[in-house]
């Protein structure tokens, strides 16, 4: 039986199977992922695009072990809303980070309301055309 372990040392060849799997099952956004030793990859349209990926939100994940949903001020995702989590081990200490575009940020569901409610507003005042 073969056998697959991930850990703190893990490198960017040992990270792409998981990598590939997440970006697969997420419909194709892009994912990155790093251990908390050594940088990782990012996978981009089906592909592995850098095998030497870091992030400062995937730095700072594993920093705090702790999920972050943001939009970077920096790297590559810069204003791009993102969810990064902690790759946890038995102790509950980080050994990875892992991320993903977050598609629920770009929405925003208050912006989204206000809107809906200008709009129906703004057709109260508006005459409808006769019918002929």
């Amino acid at each position: 039986m073969e056998r697959y372990d991930l850990s703190s040392d893990s490198t960017s060849s040992d990270l792409i199977p998981i990598a590939l799997a997440v970006h697969v099952v997420l419909g194709g956004l892009p994912v990155t992922i790093r251990s908390q030793n050594h940088r990782g990859v990012q996978i981009e349209d089906g592909k592995v695009k850098s095998r030497n990926y870091t992030g400062p939100i995937l730095e700072r994940v594993l920093a705090e072990n702790t999920l972050i949903k943001t939009r970077p001020q920096a790297g590559e995702y810069t204003n791009v809303p993102v969810i990064v989590a902690p790759i946890q081990d038995s102790r509950g200490s980080a050994m990875a980070a892992i991320g993903v575009v977050d598609v629920t940020g770009i929405f925003d569901l208050a912006d989204a309301m206000s809107q809906q409610s200008q709009i129906i507003s703004q057709l109260r005042y508006c005459p409808m055309p006769a019918s002929k």
